[in-house]
């Protein structure tokens, strides 16, 4: 129970059905005033469904697992993704935790997502209804054991009818707004963030460089800056600059023009399959970050958990850090951490 409307609603309908229901909330690092409101939002929601509360303090190993390999990722010029790893090593692993220790058979979270269990396949992971909420990018690399005693009840549901039926309920929360933003940020920008906690000598100057290695300009360090980015460069030029790579070993920011920053390949890294079927070269469709419309390729094998993706079409701007992952139509096979071709496993 985030304090959303979709964790409450989630609850909502589940008690509906004839559930018994108790929620779970996270304590979570950040500034007191904001978990005080949060933690104040879910009592009041779960005060009005009659269900019972369990508050779990996970912040030393949220810090640990999540908010720690976060900052550390964009000092070697990565792009994280918090929110996959969150899933992975935090919440289901706590909500199953909780589950067992409370002997609850099934959990449940508002992502947009669909399990369904076949007895002969096991359980597959399918996108949900409403393409522009589906989440299963964020839930590639959750193992089929925690998936079978998981339930996503707004899977099959628009997120218009979640609102309005929230509203109609007077639900609380129903009148949130969305939230866009990484959890433990609390809005605020994460080059400050990842700066305070590495304290004096974050912002080491370097060299902006083209492909052939001229010197275009300078910057304040070089985990400011992300693949494909294209504002902040302080590049005077008639056409526009995009950040095609970053180099932590020199400190330098490698800049080409936006027709530069296409590729066919893509390589990741620690793959996980759903099922622990492995599939073999095959074509799938498949993502390359969350808002990232999935492109046919073909998928190869290429070593241990790792894989090599050939799209048909070259993508723009592949950030390492980010995660790939691979669907067979609306079903998820699974994915792993998009890395540079000669990048070890880390």
């Amino acid at each position: 129970m985030s304090g959303g409307v979709d964790s409450a609603m989630t609850a909502w309908m589940l008690k509906k059905c004839g559930w018994e229901v108790h929620a779970l909330h996270f304590l979570l690092p950040g500034p007191a005033k904001t978990q005080e409101k949060k933690t104040e939002t879910v009592h009041d929601i779960s005060a009005f469904l009659g269900i019972p509360l369990v508050l779990v303090d996970v912040r030393p190993d949220f810090e640990r697992l999540v908010v720690q390999p976060f900052t550390e990722e964009y000092f070697q010029g990565l792009t994280p993704n918090p929110c996959v790893l969150c899933n992975e090593v935090m919440k289901f692993a706590y909500l199953s935790r909780v589950a067992g220790e409370l002997q609850i058979p099934f959990i449940a979270t508002g992502h947009y997502a669909r399990v369904i269990r076949k007895e002969r396949s096991g359980v597959m992971l399918f996108r949900g209804v409403d393409p522009g909420k589906d989440q299963t990018y964020f839930l590639h690399r959750l193992a089929s054991p925690g998936l079978r005693k998981t339930l996503f009840p707004l899977g099959a549901k628009k997120k218009s009818w979640v609102r309005e039926r929230a509203k109609a309920e007077k639900i609380p929360c129903h009148s949130f707004p969305e939230s866009q933003e990484i959890c433990f940020l609390a809005g605020r920008d994460y080059r400050c963030f990842i700066e305070s906690r590495r304290g004096k000598g974050a912002e080491k100057k370097g060299r902006i460089i083209n492909k052939t290695g001229a010197i275009l300009g300078e910057h304040l360090g070089a985990h400011r800056y992300t693949i494909g980015q294209r504002k902040g460069l302080g590049i005077a030029s008639s056409r526009p600059y995009y950040v095609m790579e970053i180099r932590p070993a020199t400190n330098e920011i490698v800049v080409a023009r936006k027709e530069d920053l296409y590729s066919r390949q893509v390589i990741a890294r620690d793959v996980k399959w759903i099922g622990g079927e492995v599939p073999r070269d095959r074509e799938v469709t498949a993502q390359i970050r969350y808002r990232h419309r999935a492109a046919p390729g073909i998928l190869e094998l290429v070593g241990s958990g790792r894989i090599r993706l050939l799209f048909r079409k070259p993508q723009w701007a592949v950030t390492p850090g980010q995660a790939l992952v691979c669907y067979d139509g609306d079903r998820v096979l699974g994915g792993g951490w998009i890395c540079k071709e000669n990048e070890k496993d880390i």
